[in-house]
């Protein structure tokens, strides 16, 4: 007598129902990778049964290696966001060039009265670079350390704003180590930050016939904060006088300042202190350092020479990283 086979138990699921419930496993298996499941998806249908084993309710997790994706889920955490910025420094620099044009032309202003400082603080040397290849020169750094070490590592033409804080046992390597290259030193507001910086460039070499004089700015606190620095517009006068006395190594360029956010009145008190200096020391074609990202061409049509500018070219910082 011939005996029947068994037939094998299957899952009661058709397949079209069993396609659809593999496509909602792999959503919600990889989330919103959603790109790369599609990639995936048409292969993985073609290439596996449409059984699953006895009693599963879930997508058989053995059927599908998801390492691909989880390692490039990682890489994206990983990413440093300065990576993804880098591409559009150029654009962005190109950008303010042409804000800070249009500020100065309709201001009646020749632009080539206007320099363009590009504060990198905190930001790698590749956008240093691609900011460089895209003719940049005049940079700025707030912290002395990275300063040095930057100058030392990109091209020499560069020429080196320092426009953060500045203590007075940071003066003579900061001098030392950059040398000649340090264009400017934005944040002088006492004698004693003065007579350091002079007597560390007293003691510089240079192939120049011309004595090295490193340019600096008198930081002055225009909006009376307790937070900022900077001197009082009373005090500027008498320490341009002390400086010009007591400092032959140091040039008296100009005027800083940081002002208060969205105070348009700040930048009308340090013209005043320029006009002050001119009138009571003499001192002619003083420059004015003053506007940022957020109020550079403001600045310009109140007589800025000089505007920092950082995270509209190189987007916004990572502190974490200088540290």
């Amino acid at each position: 007598k011939t005996m029947t086979q068994p037939t094998p138990h299957r899952p009661d699921l058709s397949r079209k129902r069993f396609q659809s419930l593999k496509i909602v496993s792999l959503f919600l298996f990889v989330g919103r990778r959603t790109v790369a499941t599609s990639v995936q998806l048409p292969a993985f249908l073609s290439s596996r049964s449409t059984t699953l084993p006895k009693y599963s309710t879930t997508f058989p997790h053995q059927y599908f290696s998801a390492q691909p994706l989880q390692s490039s889920l990682l890489n994206d955490k990983q990413q440093s966001p300065n990576m993804a910025a880098t591409s559009s420094v150029a654009s962005n620099l190109e950008d303010v060039r042409d804000r800070v044009k249009v500020a100065a032309e309709s201001n009646g202003i020749d632009l080539e009265t206007v320099r363009l400082v590009a504060v990198s603080k905190t930001k790698p040397e590749e956008m240093l670079m691609e900011a460089y290849e895209a003719g940049q020169r005049y940079f700025g750094e707030n912290y002395a350390q990275e300063l040095m070490s930057k100058a030392e590592s990109l091209p020499d033409d560069i020429k080196w704003h320092f426009i953060g804080p500045l203590q007075s046992n940071k003066a003579a390597p900061l001098v030392r180590r950059v040398g000649t290259k340090l264009a400017c030193v934005e944040t002088v507001a006492t004698l004693k930050l003065a007579k350091k910086l002079d007597s560390a460039v007293s003691n510089l070499e240079s192939d120049e016939e011309e004595k090295f004089k490193l340019n600096i700015f008198l930081q002055v606190n225009t909006s009376g904060e307790e937070s900022k620095s900077g001197l009082k517009p009373e005090e500027v006068a008498p320490l341009a006088t002390v400086i010009c006395d007591q400092c032959p190594n140091l040039r008296v360029k100009g005027l800083m300042t940081i002002g208060e956010t969205g105070d348009m009145g700040c930048f009308d008190i340090l013209m005043q202190c320029r006009d002050n200096l001119v009138k009571e020391c003499g001192m002619n074609n003083l420059e004015l350092s003053m506007g940022m990202s957020g109020d550079f061409e403001q600045a310009i049509s109140r007589g800025a020479t000089n505007v920092r500018v950082g995270s509209t070219i190189f987007g916004a910082r990572d502190y974490a990283a200088s540290k």
